[in-house]
């Protein structure tokens, strides 16, 4: 008898050591994917006067580096319902990360602009997977710590985004070839993808179903989430796209720009990280929101009226507002239910709606600039759009959840 306790007993053990494992696994995947989600468009802007030499892009062209991708994540954010029910989101995650490695890889040979902007389409279809299934596995694996977890995955998509800044130019320089400071990227998506084969559950154990992407558009609870995640995400791709080329404008050189976008980039990451951490045990979150708007508003009125009175503090300020808005966001539409299926098919909607809007910004902004000369009108744009975040904010009440989401079964 004693033997036979002493087995139970191991084999308990055993499979206790083997789930710490899996979970290990998994948050480091949660890591690496999120790492890879955005070097290919925060790369763009410190290597900006390089690219537009030798491919001939235009300033409207090289926003189309940045438009293209965004559309994209939109379009194929309302898929991911389907996706997962239809091909599971093991092996939808797998393939994205192929075809990003691939549309990494590819960078190295572009001669033309129209081959950049085709790169930049495939990079941004194989993310726009990732980001359209990621936060439903997130639910379903973490279901008792889905606000740590996804500021994880948030915090180093924002991290990536600084990786990509920083390292861009570095390896360019190195290189003497702006070809190479774009397609090292390729490198850790092979890392991720190695590491999702190993560490997702198979696709048969997850759940399958949910709403329709319909039946959530007639609710509109979610076209104010879609236009407040697109609002804000406007300015993060504006942000990017135009940052460093805005300082280089003013003297700056391409490393120190680039600099600053990965300073940027890397409080983007610690707020993303931080304040979800902070608001988890508060189920109200729009306090946490307001705040980051108000850094967002802070930001970008200094880039409009003091861009060189300490850049440094106000592109980090602007960066935490950016970053953690963006965790909190996709946190509030995860509260919003409680399936993971259901509640993943609506942040995929959020963010399909939500990355159309953000993917004009840009192009936006380019107008603007060519029509004035300056980026100053640019800036204002998305300090009216923070402003028109908190106020469509004030309505999301914890206890507006169930009633908003009344007609989803």
């Amino acid at each position: 008898m004693p033997a036979i306790g002493t087995g139970a007993c191991g084999k308990g053990e055993v499979e206790r050591e083997s789930s710490r494992t899996a979970h290990v696994l998994l948050l480091v995947s949660v890591v690496l994917v999120g790492l890879n989600l955005r070097p290919f468009i925060t790369g763009i802007g410190p290597l900006a006067t390089q690219i537009g030499t030798q491919t001939g892009l235009d300033l409207q062209g090289m926003a189309l580096l940045t438009l293209v991708p965004m559309l994209l994540m939109g379009v194929i954010a309302f898929a991911g319902p389907a996706l997962q029910s239809g091909i599971g989101a093991r092996r939808s995650i797998i393939a994205a990360l192929v075809v990003v490695a691939l549309g990494s890889f590819l960078r190295l040979y572009v001669t033309r602009g129209w081959q950049l902007v085709g790169t930049a389409a495939l990079l941004g279809l194989g993310v726009a997977v990732v980001q359209a299934v990621f936060p439903g596995v997130i639910k379903r694996r973490f279901p008792l710590h889905v606000g740590v977890v996804m500021g994880l995955y948030s915090a180093m998509l924002m991290g990536g985004g600084a990786l990509g800044a920083q390292v861009a130019p570095l390896i360019a320089t190195a290189a003497h070839d702006w070809h190479a400071g774009l397609a090292w990227m390729a490198i850790p998506a092979l890392m991720a993808l190695v590491l999702v084969a190993a560490s997702l559950p198979d696709d048969r154990e997850q759940q399958s179903g949910g709403s329709s992407a319909s039946a959530f558009l007639k609710l509109p609870r979610t076209w104010l989430l879609m236009a407040c995640f697109g609002l804000v995400n406007g300015g993060y791709s504006t942000v990017v796209a135009w940052l460093a080329p805005y300082y280089q404008g003013l003297g700056w050189s391409a490393a120190s720009s680039g600099g600053l976008l990965a300073i940027m980039a890397t409080a983007q990451a610690a707020a993303a990280l931080v304040l979800p951490i902070l608001a988890r045990n508060h189920p109200d979150r729009r306090p946490w929101l307001w705040l980051t708007l108000l850094m967002q508003a802070a930001g970008f009125i200094a880039l409009a009226l003091r861009p060189e009175s300490v850049p440094a503090f106000w592109v980090a300020m602007l960066g935490a507002g950016l970053g953690g808005c963006f965790a909190l966001s996709m946190i509030v539409a995860l509260d919003h239910l409680h399936d993971p299926s259901r509640a993943g098919a609506l942040s995929a909607l959020m963010q399909g709606s939500g990355f159309l809007v953000a993917a004009m910004p840009p192009w936006i902004v380019a107008v603007l600039h060519d029509m004035t000369g300056s980026f100053l009108a640019g800036w204002m744009l998305h300090l009216a759009c923070v402003v028109i975040v908190i106020v469509l904010y004030w309505r999301v009440t914890p206890g507006s959840y169930a009633t908003a989401m009344d007609d989803i079964r």
